[in-house]
């Protein structure tokens, strides 16, 4: 079960990597902000799940029982920064969608449209279902459900 969180885990941060250095290339962190994300809520985000992933490569390394509860705490307030990113980017996306979309039918995302716009939507998709699937093998995990 342990293997299984971590590659779940390397493949959600794959994703999310993906879409930081997309945020920070469409101007995420420049002056005045464009973005509707405080670079707080990006890289709180980023580091507790990095930490988190070093944490969980230790554990499948020493196999110590402890580290399973910590990275679990430390995914908590990732899962909840993730999901307050998410419950503000439907919305945006939805309207400058709607804003872009042309007479053709077609709609593409505007270079002036706040950089969390230019996700791609199976990313971002991708990204939430293996968060939450690396989540419930890290609790599993924890618990002792599969063995180590």
């Amino acid at each position: 079960m342990g293997i299984a969180a971590l590659i779940t885990w390397v493949l959600t941060a794959g994703g999310g990597f993906y879409m930081l250095a997309t945020w920070v290339s469409k101007g995420g962190t420049r002056q005045p902000r464009t973005s509707n994300f405080p670079p707080a809520l990006i890289f709180g985000h980023f580091a507790l799940a990095a930490v988190g992933l070093v944490v969980w490569i230790v554990y499948v390394i020493t196999d110590t029982e402890a580290l399973t509860w910590i990275a679990f705490v430390l995914l908590l307030p990732v899962a909840l920064l993730g999901f307050t990113m998410l419950s503000r980017w439907i919305p945006m996306r939805r309207t400058s969608m709607r804003a872009a979309t042309g007479a053709s039918g077609t709609s593409a995302v505007s270079e002036q449209a706040p950089p969390e716009q230019h996700f791609p939507v199976p990313v971002v998709a991708g990204h939430g279902l293996l968060a939450v699937v690396t989540l419930v093998l890290v609790l599993l995990t924890a618990l002792g459900v599969g063995g180590s």
